[in-house]
Order: structure tokens, then sequence, then C-alpha cells
């Protein structure tokens, strides 16, 4: 199951509806009392919260996060000392353009 589904589901019990039916629960359904719709309804929200984060990290590039080897540091100052742009750096790497900026600083190759 994932983020999307459990939220369905979370959402259909907090509006007090059964989620393979969509049928009303009655008045004295455990689904229909006030504390447990709060409850579920924090559940979803922090679903929702879980499923914008999950959302984002898919967008952002796949070395997001993962530590530099000497190597892509030799690779990287290599590739801006021959005049290639922080743009088509963060392409090659696979990065984000801000983390290349940190890692030019980091190496001495450039100043903000």
């Amino acid at each position: 199951m994932n983020g999307v589904q459990a939220l369905n589901i979370v959402t259909a019990l907090a509006n007090g509806v059964d989620p393979e039916t969509g049928e009303v629960y009655p008045p004295e359904s455990p689904y229909q009392r006030a504390h447990i719709v709060r409850a579920l309804f924090a559940a979803s929200r922090a679903l929702e919260h879980f499923n914008e984060v999950e959302q984002r990290k898919q967008r952002l590039p796949a070395n997001t996060g993962k530590p530099w080897s000497d190597e892509d540091d030799a690779r990287l100052g290599g590739g801006y000392d021959a005049g290639r742009s922080v743009e088509e750096l963060a392409r090659e790497h696979n990065r984000t353009r801000g983390s290349i900026q940190a890692r030019l600083v980091k190496l001495g190759k450039l100043r903000l």
C-alpha cells in the first residue's frame, strides 16, 4: 500500500464512510465518535505531509544527499576549471545547483 492509498482510506474513515463500500457508518459506530474522528483527521494531515515529502524527493536529482567521493570532487573541480557552468555540473553529477555551489565553495573553487 502506498501513501496515497492510505490517505484515501483514513480520510474516508474520518468522514464516517466505509472505504470499501462507500456506505456511511451508523451513529453508534466508533468512526462517528468525535475523538476518533479528530484522531483520524490528524492522521490524514500527517499522511498528506508524508506524501508531499515523498513527491518532493522523487523530483530531486538521484544523488541528492549522497556523500561526495574523492573522485566526484576531482571531476567537479576539473569540470569547473574547464569552464563548465554550475547547471551543467549539476546535471552531470545528478545533484542540485545549490549542492554543486556548496561543494565548489568547500573545494575553494567558488566564493559566494
